[in-house]
C-alpha cells in the first residue's frame, strides 16, 4: 500500500521534489505542477527501472488521483519510494 500527500504538502516540498505526471502528454501540456516532469502511466509502469531509482522518492499525480494510486501501489511491491498526490492536478488547479 502506498502513502498520500495532499497539495498543499507538496506545495511545500517544491522545487526540492521529484514530481512526475503521469498523464499523456496532451494534458500535461495543459497545465501541469511547477517542476513536474510527464511520464505517462503505461510508460512508466511498464519500464520503471528506465525512468526511477530505488534510492529516490518520487511523487505522482495524475488528473484525480486515481491513476496516481493504482500506480503507486504497483511502484511500492517493486520496491520503489513513491508517494500519491491526493486529488491530483485538478485538486492543484483549485488550491
Amino acid at each position: 500500500m502506498s502513502m498520500d500527500i495532499t497539495i498543499s504538502e507538496l506545495k511545500s516540498l517544491i522545487p526540492k521534489a521529484k514530481i512526475i505526471d503521469i498523464r499523456d502528454n496532451y494534458q500535461f501540456n495543459l497545465g501541469s505542477i511547477p517542476t513536474s516532469i510527464n511520464i505517462p502511466m503505461n510508460f512508466l509502469i511498464t519500464n520503471p527501472n528506465i525512468y526511477l531509482n530505488k534510492n529516490d522518492t518520487y511523487y505522482l499525480y495524475c488528473e484525480h488521483g486515481s491513476n496516481s494510486k493504482t500506480a503507486c501501489n504497483y511502484l511500492t511491491k517493486l520496491g520503489y519510494k513513491v508517494i500519491n498526490v491526493l486529488g491530483g492536478f485538478s485538486e492543484y488547479k483549485i488550491t
